[in-house]
């Protein structure tokens, strides 16, 4: 099958192990972000399968009409909001997803809160200009972490968060509280309490219609002055424009951010706020993740040539060209 990778901005792909595997298709690697869909569709091109690499590159009807030879569409990862399946579906193409690792996602969740914590970019960059301890940080033993949604990510920062001597409080849908509360952590049923509580906020949640804005105004007012929020799930879950408030308000006194409603987020002006440590959504950017991402890609290619069984995700089963 002709192939076409979009949007590899790291030229990662060429250099996983699974790719040179790949020995039975043609495929074409992309780096350079598309802004048009114009550019979208020269550089899929006659391409008939597309891999994608999380939710980077939109698809939608306007694209998939400049695209006819489209058979098979493999996206990374389980997320796909960026993807019309009604569209695709209409015209006979398959889109299929991947699994993933939480691993990832909750070691740079940590990652981020200890580097928040102790102000190490900070004084990382003074050292490299010339000056010796230009801050102080604080130790987070003894202090509480608070986790908004107690998934696969959320379970493993709790322990990570338990390591470190952390009181854990974990809130989320019975199902969730009941595997906190198992797991020896404090559940804690009304999300005011938890932003007001914890010294240490972790967004975990799923982005969904239900979640959306979910972390409010007066939820980010009621946090401690010196508390931490951290989010490496989705940007979406915060009411639009409240963490700069917040944080012009000095509540919470900082953030760490993974994630950002435009990505890439090169021009967002919170990027440049003194109290914030963003990264530029790290969470799955892994050796090991995008191996595994790619290895299941691949053998979906392989499948689908092959006219073997795939599982699907669109809506209903489309009829293969």
């Amino acid at each position: 099958m002709r192939v076409v990778v979009m949007e590899d901005y790291q030229r990662a792909v060429e250099r996983l192990r699974c790719f040179s595997d790949v020995t039975d298709h043609e495929i074409v690697v992309h780096a350079a972000r598309p802004t048009t869909v114009a550019e979208r569709a020269a550089q899929i091109g006659d391409a008939e399968a597309l891999v994608l690499i999380r939710e980077r590159t939109p698809i939608d009807s306007s694209l998939l009409d400049r695209v006819p030879d489209l058979r098979l569409i493999c996206q990374t990862g389980r997320g796909m909001p960026h993807i019309d399946l009604t569209a695709c579906t209409e015209r006979g193409i398959v889109v299929c997803s991947g699994g993933g690792s939480s691993y990832a996602p909750a070691e740079l969740t940590l990652a981020l809160i200890l580097a928040s914590s102790r102000r190490i970019v900070e004084d990382a960059v003074a050292l490299r200009s010339g000056t010796w301890q230009s801050t102080i940080g604080v130790e987070l033993n003894g202090k509480t972490l608070g986790i908004v949604g107690y998934g696969a990510i959320g379970a493993l920062v709790a322990r990570y968060g338990v390591a470190l001597g952390m009181h854990v409080l974990a809130w989320g849908r019975e199902g969730s509280l009941a595997r906190a509360r198992a797991d020896g952590h404090e559940p804690e049923r009304e999300l005011g309490s938890l932003f007001t509580r914890a010294d240490v906020v972790s967004l975990q949640l799923k982005l969904s219609p239900e979640t959306r804005g979910i972390v409010t105004r007066p939820h980010l007012a009621a946090m401690k002055p010196d508390a931490l929020l951290v989010n490496t799930a989705r940007a979406g879950l915060i009411e639009p424009g409240a963490l700069d408030a917040a944080l012009r308000a000095g509540r919470p006194g900082r953030a760490a951010i993974d994630v950002f409603d435009d990505e890439p987020a090169i021009e967002d002006p919170i990027l440049h706020h003194p109290s914030v440590l963003a990264t530029p959504h790290l969470g799955y950017v892994t050796w090991e993740t995008y191996e595994s991402y790619f290895a299941e890609a691949f053998a979906q290619l392989d499948a689908f040539a092959a006219g073997a069984p795939i599982g699907v995700a669109n809506p209903e089963p489309p009829t293969r060209p």
